[in-house]
Order: structure tokens, then C-alpha cells, then sequence
């Protein structure tokens, strides 16, 4: 059994959480932070230990494929050095994002957006989920690479996604083609926050 920490890197379509947390804070839409932190790895070292369990890994042990341990606000002061913003440096005390998050899902019942935050999300943040993964390291021979290339290789990912979607949307505006599917539903609320491309200094 492996169990990843917290994948990053290019081909995040949905965006996951993670995914999310590097999109918003590139837009520069993540004035804060709270105290938690989290254990961050790059997707392509994450399908590289699953590879390794398979051929290594012995029926019945569980092995933890992670990189490395990170506070919030060093992950967020990363993304704003990369894309040339301004870090953020309001630091949020836990309690007060649980009426946030219970209002934000609220609404998003009633917008069809999904809420950027969940109470999910802030139980979890309440906890610093940092992990160990010697164990995988020891018996798979598991490695991974350091997280701020994982970072940098998912808002090249990102930035490289919203191009292609701006050529698309010109070459409809134009009479060339069908309207892309993104520009219908969910999905494109969720491109449509990958904005930041046009927005962050460079």
C-alpha cells in the first residue's frame, strides 16, 4: 500500500487542493495564511514510488511516498518570489476560518462554484500534516526532488494550460471552430481562476 502526501507538479487539471493553494496564491488572492503546514512532493516522484512498490514492496506494508515537510507560509512566500508578488504576511488565527469556510460552502451551494475554502479543508489545516517517508526511501529506494522544482514546474504547467486555452477561445472568437469545452460549466469557472498569468509581475 503507498500512500502519497501531497502531490504537486504540471497535469493538475481539476485543480486539486494543493493545486489550488499554488493557482491562488500566484493571483495574489491569498492575503494570509494560517499556521499549519503540510508535506509536499512532485507528482512525477509520487508515480515513480508507486513503480518502485510494485516491483519492491512487500504485501501487507504500507509505505509513505513524501518529500519534504513545509510550513504554509514559507510554501506561499515561495510562489510570490517566483511569480515576483509581494509574499502574504497576515497570519490568520485557525478559529476565525470556520465561519469563513461554513459560509463560503454555503454560498456555493447557491452559485454552483465550488467554495475556496471548506470546513474539510480547515480541520485538516488545524494540524500540521507532516510525514516521514524513510521507510520507502529504505526499502523501495525511493527519492524525490526538492519541492520549491515542484512548485515551479506546476505554475509553468498552470501558465502553459491558460495559453492554450486564450488561443483557443481567439480561434472560436474568429469563426475558427467550435466554442471549446471549457467555456461550459464548472471547468471553466476553474480555468478561469488560472487568470493569474495575466495579472502576476513579472
Amino acid at each position: 500500500i503507498v500512500s502519497p502526501s501531497g502531490p504537486i507538479g504540471p497535469r493538475d487539471v481539476r485543480p486539486t487542493p494543493t493545486g489550488r493553494i499554488i493557482v491562488e496564491a500566484a493571483s495574489g488572492k491569498m492575503p494570509g495564511y494560517v499556521d499549519t503546514g503540510l508535506n509536499l512532493v512532485h507528482v512525477d516522484d509520487v508515480a515513480a514510488g508507486h513503480l518502485l512498490a510494485l516491483r519492491h514492496g512487500e504485501i501487507g506494508e504500507r509505505y509513505i511516498l513524501g518529500g519534504d515537510n513545509v510550513y504554509l507560509r514559507t510554501m506561499l512566500a515561495d510562489i510570490a518570489e517566483m511569480v515576483g508578488r509581494p509574499p502574504p504576511r497576515l497570519k490568520i488565527p485557525i478559529a476565525v476560518t470556520y465561519p469563513v469556510a461554513y459560509v463560503a460552502e454555503l454560498a456555493a451551494r447557491f452559485t454552483g462554484r465550488e467554495p475556496f475554502v471548506t470546513l474539510d479543508s480547515v480541520r485538516l489545516a488545524s494540524h500540521r500534516m507532516f510525514f516521514d517517508d524513510t521507510k520507502a526511501r529504505r526499502a523501495l529506494g525511493y527519492v524525490s526532488r526538492p519541492y520549491r522544482e515542484a512548485i515551479a514546474d506546476a505554475i509553468a504547467w498552470f501558465e502553459a494550460l491558460m495559453e492554450e486555452q486564450d488561443r483557443d477561445i481567439m480561434a472560436w472568437a474568429f469563426g475558427r471552430g467550435e466554442p471549446p469545452a471549457h467555456l461550459k460549466g464548472p471547468m471553466f469557472d476553474r480555468l478561469r481562476a488560472l487568470d493569474y498569468i495575466r495579472l502576476a509581475p513579472r
